[in-house]
């Protein structure tokens, strides 16, 4: 058959015709693919790159007309095949290639799945938008959608069209501000962004799609569309063990690290996934971990935010290796009996112009007033949980990392700063809410929300609040008008420790309660005791080199310090380096300092460290209630002049350890200590053994009861009290 005489376009068409040569054209539709006519089928297609067009119909492929000389192509017949296929010569190479024609397919997203994320109650809305790998009417393609509600066009461009916005414009879905467009045949791997013509000022953009699943490389800011995973998880156990896991009175012992400082190679490289996989796990397990923390492994363009300016907040960043890489390093894990935490920053989000960022030209995803909408310590943007789209986005970025990736927690980064209005604010720099107050009523829905949805659809995954108020029940279920986290980050415990131990000894009597202080609001949030990298940057030096005194006081100082933190009520969490006395502060381009582990003052501070994490792990008094008041008892907390204190940790069928802590350089013989039983004790664990580079002053053999009523308890013992030590005693026998 051939192709009938060309028919000019009437008005309508004319004007469609002039958007789309000026790429504005905001319904494709209306004058690309295929329409019905008098004359049978008209099929018009727009390719500016190409010399010639052919459509293949029943007959074969027959010549299209270029109706203009820009690249408008046209056929009008009968016989079509459906969905129909070019053969394309380009213009520059000479060179044919087929492809279907991307309009001759209809939209796919359902009009339910749009009501939801518009209601913001779309908690996996990465399903829907960004690029996903489908079949439409039997042909293989990608599936590109994107929010842009404030756009006039949007359209998809990459290497594949020769980054020109005028050749794949997107179809709006009505007013959802949601574009679609199925492109059929695109591979695997294909550089793609969303070229954006903002309504009201024309403005053009280049953004790359806030749903990317993969980006390449920093610099470079392009995502990928990647096939569907296809990752086979060995986590089964793990997975249904999580489900009825008791975390309440489980130990957890978060080693918390930043993937890319941690170790490298000779040559600077970061290690990959897998060569984390290899080596990180078998250190963890070692050490006696249980979880480990990652600093954000979302993508993000800088190295030097150390993950917490992301960009790809449902991209694992590539600098590390692929996303079924990194699956591979979780499986593994999991494998071990070690659970993954990563960090998560809904918070705030960076100015980079390709990224979010004003990103149809409009304050989409921040506030358009800066009071509400930029954050000054950080130059970033805060996101607006008040509105229903945004809310779908950060919902649905926390369900996919648990959902895909099998993530056993997030750690929540700086909720301070989303629940107050008025944070590290000036008076006049901030907007009150509805009612007048400095509380962000929005950011506390959300925060409600998220944590609803992660206990209701992943039981025994956690949440972390980095919260550093007073704000109450950050740890309390919703139901109870609690935010739902699971834990908080004790910061108050964290300041007081920190000052109090870079106190010179000789000044400690007179801060003692900085130590004691805690325990009036120890029950009130599950806690976690952080030590973590927000400690040891920045000039706040490393732990070590906060302790006062030479050389062999601030090892003994780090020792007493790991060992009240890991006897204290509370779950616990150390970054990388705590654990072997690193001495410069944490650099985020460079790895640990490794070879200290050459001198016996540092390997002492690991050896203590890997033998506390196991008493922690093994001894129910020392995890089972954390949480709850019945846990704790002070021997004596008063011992001022001397700043040694002793308690008691009970587990639940009444087993308890005692725990003394000295923290002068003054060993103290015969010092006496209430006892709740009249039971003969032993000591387990001594921060001064030799084993540890320690005095080795201690208390070998048994120790009995004196039969003497002390502190209000019905015996005592006497004890040597090591220098600047701490040590953990239990009944004999058991």
């Amino acid at each position: 058959m051939k192709s009938l005489p060309f028919s000019s376009p009437d008005s309508a068409g004319n004007t469609a015709q002039s958007l789309l040569l000026a790429a504005r054209l905001h319904n494709p539709g209306s004058f690309l693919g295929m329409h019905i006519t008098p004359n049978g089928k008209r099929v018009r297609v727009f390719q500016p790159h190409m010399a010639q067009v052919w459509l293949h119909t029943l007959p074969g492929f027959q010549l299209m007309r270029r109706t203009h000389p820009d690249g408008i192509f046209e056929w009008e017949g009968e016989g079509i095949m459906h969905p129909y296929l070019l053969r394309m010569e380009n213009a520059e190479t000479g060179v044919i290639e087929e492809r279907h024609d991307p309009y001759a397919f209809p939209r796919q997203i359902s009009g339910h799945d749009l009501y939801l994320f518009n209601e913001g109650r779309l908690q996996q809305a990465y399903r829907m938008l960004g690029a996903q790998r489908v079949k439409n009417h039997g042909v293989t393609g990608i599936r590109f959608a994107v929010w842009a509600p404030n756009a006039e066009r949007v359209s998809v461009v990459g290497d594949f069209n020769r980054w020109d916005g005028r050749v794949h414009p997107m179809t709006a879905h009505d007013h959802s501000g949601v574009w679609e467009l199925f492109i059929p045949d695109l591979p695997d791997g294909t550089l793609y962004k969303y070229e954006i013509r903002n309504r009201a000022s024309g403005e053009i953009l280049l953004k790359t799609d806030p749903y990317a699943t993969a980006c390449e490389l920093r610099p470079n800011t392009a995502a990928l569309t990647l096939a569907e995973h296809k990752y086979s998880w060995q986590d089964g156990d793990w997975m249904a063990r999580r489900k009825h896991w008791d975390w309440l009175h489980a130990p957890v012992n978060i080693y918390e690290m930043h993937a890319g400082s941690w170790k490298r190679h000779p040559d600077g490289r970061f290690y990959s996934y897998q060569e984390l996989a290899d080596h990180l796990i078998p250190y963890l397990q070692d050490m006696g971990f249980t979880h480990v923390e990652l600093l954000p492994l979302s993508e993000h363009p800088l190295d030097e935010s150390w993950g917490y300016q992301t960009t790809g907040y449902f991209a694992v960043t590539s600098r590390y290796g692929s996303p079924e890489a990194f699956m591979h390093f979780v499986d593994r894990c999991h494998q071990a009996g070690i659970g993954v935490i990563l960090d998560w920053v809904p918070a705030h989000f960076p100015q980079d112009s390709f990224s979010l960022a004003r990103f149809d030209g409009t304050a989409l995803y921040e506030h358009a007033d800066p009071r509400l909408g930029y954050h000054h310590d950080w130059g970033t943007y805060i996101f607006n949980y008040g509105r229903n789209e945004v809310k779908s986005f950060l919902l649905s970025s926390a369900h996919f990392w648990l959902s895909v990736f099998h993530i056993d927690g997030l750690r929540v980064d700086a909720v301070a700063s989303m629940l107050y209005l008025d944070y590290s604010r000036k008076e006049g720099e901030w907007l009150p809410n509805r009612h007048g107050g400095r509380e962000n009523l929005e950011a506390i829905d959300f925060l409600r929300a998220l944590n609803t949805m992660v206990h209701g659809e992943f039981p025994g995954a956690l949440t972390f609040a980095e919260e550093s108020t007073s704000w109450p029940t950050v740890s309390r279920p919703v139901y109870l008008g609690g935010l739902g986290f699971s834990m908080k980050w004790n910061m108050g415990w964290m300041n007081d420790t920190l000052r109090y131990m870079q106190h010179d000894p000789v000044h400690r009597q007179f801060h003692h309660n900085e130590l004691t202080f805690h325990q009036l609001y120890a029950y009130t949030e599950n806690f976690v005791l952080p030590l973590s990298h927000d400690e040891v940057v920045h000039g706040k030096k490393s732990l070590l080199d906060k302790m006062p005194g030479d050389a062999w006081q601030k090892f003994a100082n780090l020792r007493l310090l790991l060992t009240y933190q890991l006897t204290c009520p509370g779950k616990k969490i150390n970054f990388m380096g705590n654990e072997f006395g690193q001495g410069r502060e944490w650099r985020v381009g460079h790895e640990l300092d490794w070879y200290l582990l050459a001198h016996d003052q540092h390997r002492g501070i690991q050896a203590l460290m890997r033998d506390l994490n196991r008493l922690y792990l093994n001894t129910p008094a020392l995890h089972e209630l954390d949480f709850f008041p019945e846990g704790f008892a002070w021997i004596d907390c008063n011992d001022v002049e001397q700043s040694v204190i002793s308690y008691q940790r009970r587990a639940r069928d009444g087993s308890h350890v005692l725990v003394i802590l000295n923290f002068t350089p003054v060993p103290r013989t015969g010092y006496r200590v209430g006892v709740p039983e009249s039971r003969t004790y032993r000591e387990i664990f001594n921060s001064d053994s030799a084993y540890y580079d320690g005095s080795n002053t201690g208390n070998p053999g048994n120790i009995h009861p004196t039969g003497q009523p002390w502190s209000g308890w019905q015996d005592s013992v006497l004890i040597t009290l090591p220098p600047l030590a701490g040590i953990i005693l239990k009944t004999a026998g058991d």
